[in-house]
């Protein structure tokens, strides 16, 4: 356990070819989750909390962990699964990550171990699971399941992004007719994240074709350019995640770059990776752009002037 505690934040810069590493969980009962671990920033034992007033009650109480102040959500609560007691807390674990530029703490029941896998062996939940599963992906490992939990969900729903594009953004937004405009293309393997991305774009204008992972992407601009055409003449620009089932988003880069049909295409990656973000690989893989997760003013403004340099 101390080897797993003290190592995590020395491997959180991991990017490579298609892979990543997951830290392995559990919450009340047998099940095993993951949670990658370009997105932990610590994990330690459950400090003292103090009582956060009107919040969620999966909202534990806040901690002061190296001069920050960092909302404690207790990650079973949050997915539906009954509270840990207040007499457990103490021995819990609390996984601290930087998700859409702020940071907060998970409380779970025990941290197992770093696992390397391939973003191939990571799949889409099954077609039949419903909205209201909160799991992005899923995988095997020694013959178990392991659920990949969809974080940006629970954010959503203990503290709401405000994702509208306010009035200042939209008058500018209307000085140009963008009815004409191509499609944008929008990969990212959580339907929260899909929703805001797309009500965004649809608020300046434009059109908006989504897709939950790269390799679908890839695919659908395959096909698209199937006739010998260019992926500029069907999509504007793609907008995709980096952490993908399947196909990851620098993969997706990397595959359409080396494609002369779809290489011309502009492609920004946009991730809640804000605080460990590895420029250096956005620029190895050859991304025209990169934006952190979520501003939904800063999103429109910048789509807005790659499509006018356009």
């Amino acid at each position: 356990m101390a080897g797993v505690l003290d190592s995590v934040n020395q491997r959180t810069q991991l990017v490579g070819q298609n892979r990543l590493e997951l830290l392995l969980f559990r919450l009340r009962g047998r099940q095993v989750y993951g949670i990658n671990v370009f997105k932990v920033k610590e994990v330690l034992q459950c400090p003292r909390l103090s009582s956060l007033p009107n919040s969620r009650p999966m909202v534990r109480g806040v901690a002061h962990i190296r001069g920050e102040t960092i909302p404690i959500i207790d990650l079973g609560m949050a997915i539906r699964m009954p509270a840990i007691p207040v007499e457990e807390i103490s021995t819990s674990f609390v996984i601290i990550t930087e998700y859409n530029r702020k940071t907060q703490g998970f409380l779970v029941t025990g941290v197992d171990r770093i696992v390397n896998m391939n973003w191939e062996d990571i799949l889409p939940p099954p077609k039949g699971a419903g909205r209201d599963v909160y799991l992005t992906a899923v995988t095997r490992l020694d013959d178990k399941l392991i659920e990949i939990i969809d974080v940006e969900k629970i954010l959503s729903e203990v503290s709401p992004l405000d994702d509208t594009v306010t009035d200042k953004v939209l008058s500018r937004s209307g000085e140009k007719d963008r009815g004409d405009s191509l499609p944008v293309l929008v990969v990212d393997d959580s339907s929260v994240a899909r929703r805001q991305i797309e009500r965004c774009l649809m608020a300046i204008g434009l059109e908006v074709v989504t897709r939950n992972d790269g390799k679908q992407a890839l695919d659908y601009l395959k096909e698209l350019t199937a006739d010998g055409s260019r992926g500029t003449d069907h999509v504007s620009m793609v907008i995709s995640d980096v952490e993908m089932p399947e196909m990851d988003g620098y993969t997706l880069v990397t595959r359409c770059k080396n494609d002369p049909a779809i290489a011309g295409l502009y492609i920004m990656l946009h991730t809640s990776l804000s605080g460990v973000f590895n420029k250096a690989m956005v620029q190895k893989v050859g991304a025209d752009d990169f934006m952190a997760k979520f501003s939904p003013d800063e999103l429109a403004e910048r789509v807005m002037e790659i499509l006018d340099q356009g």
